[in-house]
């Protein structure tokens, strides 16, 4: 199972750097509408990314809700989703078979619990 995990994780952060440099070449005067809801977007995704890291490793991660209150720059965002995509691949190849089967409860930011 890490194995398969290791290459789907390997992939994600492949595809997201494809993305960030298919965004950088879209003129952003031309496409400032679009270019926004992209990172709105990114940034929702990225931020549930980082609340499931803390919740895998039992720390806080401190968010109040799914997304940034204020939505970072897409270069912002690159720096941040790759190390976040870094963090993953290093977790998956690390992790514990006993640890991937493991049913882990948790609280979303609205207060809903999760498992």
């Amino acid at each position: 199972m890490s194995g398969l995990l290791r290459t789907l994780f390997g992939y994600q952060a492949w595809a997201n750097e494809d993305l960030f440099d298919k965004l950088g070449e879209l003129d952003p005067e031309r496409y400032r509408t679009e270019l926004a809801k992209a990172a709105k977007l990114i940034d929702h995704s990225h931020v549930v990314a980082r609340i499931f890291a803390a919740h895998l490793t039992g720390a806080r991660h401190g968010y109040m809700s799914d997304a940034s209150e204020e939505t970072p720059t897409l270069q912002e965002l690159r720096a941040a989703v790759a190390a976040s995509d870094h963090w993953y691949v290093d977790y998956v190849a690390g992790v514990s078979p006993a640890s991937l089967d493991e049913r882990l409860a948790f609280v979303f930011t609205d207060g809903d619990k999760g498992c």
